[in-house]
């Protein structure tokens, strides 16, 4: 027990540390559970309209795909299950791995941990103690999701078999994440491939799920994906609490294969070989926007490459959205609360641009972030010491992040406009129409960067304020309407003010005001970097 001295200590530690980032998990995810379940009891109590799901979606391969395997559709609890488990498993899956990273490798990579195991600490309490934190947290979004959606009139087998399935979606993915903080030297690394394999499983799961609504050979796809586990788990359709123990052995297994790992490396370093640098930088490296693009140009790589292949995805299922929407009002109704006016297929396209938009947010919050990671690890400090002035690196960082966004958006709506025009005949026309559509979502993610600049230069311990605001975001625009928001409190959300392209009709207006929005704050924060102290 030697090796686990000091667990105890550890978890503490953590729990302080994380207690508002934790506490704003559990809260929000049981919240915005509780309140979609309402939402769909609402749209969907009436029978008839159950009925028309049925026919409709429950053997459509594209919404089972994007929903997720649907074995009950004729009741409030089998609805909600096909739409919520894959979706909100995923995002489960994407806090575990980020925390566990935070707590392990990251630790690692910043010296802490080293000069803690210097004190009677055992080699693996910072694993065990990270572990025990994140089971901790799914455990608690587990029952407090479950009591949720009792209140809402519920069964109870089911609520439990759904918030116990999401949870151990997360905490495989902890684990997955703790193994690749023992592969490589940098938490960038770590979490890379640890969402890689979560982004592996969802495919996996969505092309398992598309087969299931014909006599496809490739359903047992699902099977082969943690978060189709938690499908296959039937919340709310005679439950199978025994595929609760594919959790639970594969789980054991690859904790076990973790304590192997430690015990094969140094503190601070990885499994995998770290490799080596040239001994002198080239001369392309001499510019501080130079050294930026470095830096990021690996995440922007696999990030480009994942918008690709999900705007190829939606584009190519934008055609079966007519057949669905013509034969149940509440899913045209749904379609054109979140994508505005016009045909159902540009409504579709409309919807599914502004969600990619979204999740590009994500990587302009992660790459704006980086200035605070390279200051943190006190990477910033040699490279300030040169003529190099302030704004100039931080405004390369920044420059990266807005035009790595630019790319993204138009990779997706490229690849999107391509798998549309090839279904319908006419990609010389639909390519420029989606790249059109992506592109005015630009000036929204560069209102998040703009936000995350400004909380790193004036309020640098608040930065992950910043992913609290993607979050709110995410809520908003894509459940504003069907939790029906207030007008105003919908008007907080960048997205909102997003013309609905291709289905809508364009406006400038809203599109310079975000631009000036985000060049202000971008401003006012590099002003309050130049100002501050360093770390």
């Amino acid at each position: 027990m030697k090796d686990y001295a000091g667990t105890g200590t550890l978890l503490r530690l953590a729990l302080r540390i994380d207690r508002v980032r934790a506490t704003a998990w559990v809260l929000g995810f049981s919240l915005f559970t509780v309140a979609s379940v309402s939402s769909n009891n609402d749209l969907y109590g009436d029978p008839e309209e159950q009925a028309k799901l049925a026919e409709t979606v429950g053997t459509n391969p594209a919404m089972l795909a994007l929903g997720g395997r649907a074995f009950d559709l004729t009741s409030t609890g089998g609805i909600n299950a096909y739409q919520l488990v894959a979706f909100m498993s995923t995002i489960l899956g994407l806090m575990s791995i980020m925390l566990v990273v935070r707590h392990t490798r990251l630790e690692e990579e910043s010296g802490r941990a080293e000069l803690a195991g210097s004190a009677v600490l055992g080699r693996k309490a910072w694993l065990a103690s990270a572990l025990l934190l994140v089971t901790g947290v799914n455990l608690a979004i587990a029952v407090l999701t479950a009591l949720g959606m009792q209140s809402t009139g519920l069964a109870a087998g089911g609520s439990w078999a759904y918030a116990l399935g999401c949870a151990g979606v997360g905490i495989f993915f902890a684990v997955v994440a703790a193994i690749t903080a023992q592969l490589t030297d940098h938490a960038r690394g770590a979490t890379g491939i640890a969402s890689a394999v979560l982004g592996l499983a969802y495919l996996l799961r969505a092309t398992g799920d598309a087969a299931s609504g014909s006599d496809g050979g490739l359903q047992f796809l699902t099977w082969l994906s943690p978060i189709g586990w938690a499908e296959m788990m039937r919340p709310y359709a005679d439950e199978r609490w025994a595929v609760a123990l594919l959790f639970v052995l594969l789980i054991a297994v690859m904790t076990a294969a973790i304590g192997a790992l430690v015990d094969r490396r140094d503190m601070g370093s990885g499994i995998l070989p770290a490799k080596l640098g040239p001994p002198e930088g080239a001369p392309s490296l001499r510019s501080p926007l130079a050294l930026a693009w470095r830096l990021q140009q690996g995440s922007l790589i696999g990030w480009a490459a994942g918008f690709a292949v999900v705007g190829a995805a939606f584009g190519g299922v934008a055609d079966g959205m007519v057949s669905i929407a013509e034969d149940n009002a509440s899913i045209d109704d749904l379609l054109r609360d979140l994508g505005g006016s016009g045909g159902i297929v540009d409504v579709f396209l409309a919807t599914i641009t502004s969600l990619i938009a979204i999740v590009v947010g994500a990587y302009a919050v992660q790459a704006t972030l980086r200035l605070s990671s390279e200051e943190s690890a006190e990477r910033a400090d040699p490279v300030l010491t040169t003529p190099v002035e302030r704004v100039r690196w931080a405004g390369s960082h920044l420059i990266v992040a807005a035009l790595g966004s630019v790319v993204m958006l138009v990779t997706a709506g490229f690849m999107a406009g391509l798998a549309h025009g090839l279904n319908s005949g006419d990609v010389v026309g639909e390519v420029p129409r989606m790249i059109g559509a992506a592109l005015a979502q630009v000036p929204a993610v560069w209102t998040l960067i703009g936000l995350s600049a400004l909380l790193f230069g004036l309020l640098p311990r608040l930065a992950v304020l910043s992913w609290v605001a993607l979050i709110v975001a995410l809520v908003i625009g894509q459940f504003g309407d069907v939790l029906k928001l207030d007008q105003m409190v919908k008007n907080v959300s960048p997205f909102t003010h997003i013309p609905d392209l291709p289905s809508g009709d364009f406006q400038v207006v809203p599109l310079l005001v975000l631009t000036v929005l985000a060049a202000a704050l971008t401003a006012g924060g590099l002003a309050g970097f130049k100002r501050r102290d360093i770390a």
